[in-house]
């Protein structure tokens, strides 16, 4: 079976999505098969694989660190926040439930058998697989039926290492207070430490490092500086949503959502030189002054929309387009432009319709397949091809479908007003294709071209990995994980 090692954090957001995609480029460059695994992820960040399985944003960029094709086996539990107290429940790739927290917690113990067949199938294509935690081990009170972190690595015997985030503050109390409040099994288990995101000199923090290892006995994996290259690859928690990017003279406003969901789609625009994306939170008008608003996806359509009318976006968004603003909708923000929104089932919350924003005239139907596939689509315009994916519940049709955004396979996708300021599309990563994002941005007057996005994501991986071959331990890395526990 395959050497495997897990990375867990002593808090959330302590990098170590990026730590296990940056591992596996450093090991797959010396010739490993890597995989990496997950066993329970929360974001509304999804990416599609090849054969129409959904799977964390995460993991689909730590596969291509590892230099393979994202598989479902890689993430099998995802959960996506609908409100603030439930989320759907995907298994392997497929919506399973939609949960409250209670509720799930008593379903845990009944997916462990779905996480270890998962990993299972991982190790035996693998020479080594690097495991992503969820949270933090500290937080003790989640340990009954925990899947994500301590329970998983006492389940299938894989030794951990723990990170701290040092820019936070506290990172000492971070890793000596999460071994003092583990129990003693799970504490065993844990056989080294890496100190996340220092800013200045590492030195500093000899004494620092120092006392950890003496306090814990874990091995020492390294200070690792800020890299300084992190917002060039995709995030996956809104937390890290940047709030802009670029310094163009082409302004993009994206409201964020309050259940925003698979906003890399802004990431390739951020990388144009001719363009400025800003991120607009709540309790902030919309610009009038905008070129373009870019309406995203959301998790929950109907909910987002009447958050979307309590900030008042919606009078700017009419006082937007009356000054020659353009509007685009991708998936949910697509289906809000729409004349109604119709959930026959009550499939997002309570059965009914809502009114739309009715700047396209179309209509939504929420039905209970979920359509989640790799798309091939011909931009109509200028005849560009942009390859992204669908990931949406619900059907959208009208008389402005007569004109497409796209054509998929000879069949119409995305619908456009008659004037050709509104546009709306279910079609996520549009703008990872260079030449469709280019031609689309010269369409509305704007600067685009020479950016290659997936050239950058590239690079970025690569610096990446020299990062952590440069100040982290690999090899220390490389024999924890063969030593096994």
């Amino acid at each position: 079976m395959a050497a495997t090692v897990m990375i867990q954090g002593a808090g959330s957001n302590v990098g170590k999505s990026l730590l296990v995609a940056g591992f596996a480029r450093v090991f797959a460059r010396q010739g490993l098969r890597v995989r990496p695994f997950k066993p329970q992820n929360m974001s509304n960040n999804a990416a599609v694989t090849p054969d129409g399985f959904e799977i964390g944003r995460a993991q689909a960029l730590q596969a291509l660190a590892c230099g393979v094709a994202p598989a479902v086996d890689m993430n099998p539990i995802l959960l996506k926040p609908e409100s603030d107290i439930g989320a759907q429940v995907i298994v392997q790739g497929r919506r399973f439930a939609t949960c409250k927290a209670r509720e799930y917690a008593a379903l845990k113990p009944q997916l462990m058998a779905a996480v270890l067949e998962s990993f299972t199938r991982l190790q035996a294509e693998a020479d080594l697989v690097i495991v992503e935690g969820a949270g933090s081990p500290a937080e003790v009170n989640l340990r009954a039926g925990d899947i994500a972190n301590m329970g998983f690595a006492q389940a299938a015997r894989v030794p951990v290492v723990l990170t701290g985030d040092i820019d936070r503050g506290g990172v000492i109390a971070q890793l000596v207070g999460t071994q003092a409040v583990l129990d003693p099994a799970d504490t065993a288990l844990i056989k080294g430490f890496l100190i996340n995101k220092f800013r200045g000199d590492p030195r500093l923090f000899d004494d620092g490092y120092a006392l950890i290892a003496e306090r814990t006995g874990w091995a020492g994996l390294g200070v690792l500086p800020w890299f300084t290259q992190a917002h060039r690859l995709p995030a996956e928690d809104a937390a890290d949503l940047r709030r802009s990017g670029g310094t163009g003279g082409f302004r993009i406003v994206v409201p964020q959502l309050s259940r925003i969901a698979n906003f890399d789609d802004l990431d390739p625009l951020m990388a144009e030189p001719g363009v400025t994306v800003e991120v607009i939170g709540p309790g902030r008008p919309l610009p009038v002054e905008a070129d373009l608003i870019l309406i995203p996806g959301s998790k929950s359509t109907i909910a987002d929309l009447a958050y979307f009318r309590a900030q008042g976006w919606d009078i700017d968004l009419a006082a937007a387009l009356r000054r020659g603003a353009r509007v685009l909708g991708l998936c949910g923000g697509y289906q809000m432009l729409g004349r109604l929104i119709s959930d026959p089932e009550g499939i997002e919350g309570t059965p009914g319709s809502v009114a739309g924003l009715g700047l396209l005239d179309v209509e939504t139907v929420m039905t209970a397949e979920k359509r989640v596939t790799l798309t091939r689509a011909a931009h109509v315009a200028s005849g560009a091809v942009a390859e992204g994916y669908e990931i949406h519940i619900g059907q959208t049709d009208g008389p402005d479908r007569a004109r497409p955004l796209f054509t998929v396979a000879g069949a119409a996708e995305g619908a456009m007003r008659a004037d050709g300021r509104v546009m709306g599309s279910y079609l996520h990563g549009m703008f990872s294709a260079d030449g469709f994002r280019a031609a689309f941005l010269r369409s509305l007057g704007a600067e685009g071209g020479g950016v290659s996005y997936d050239a950058g994501v590239e690079a970025a991986l690569e610096a990446l990995a020299d990062h952590l071959e440069e100040y982290a331990d690999c090899a220390g890395l490389l024999r924890i994980a063969r030593a096994g526990v």
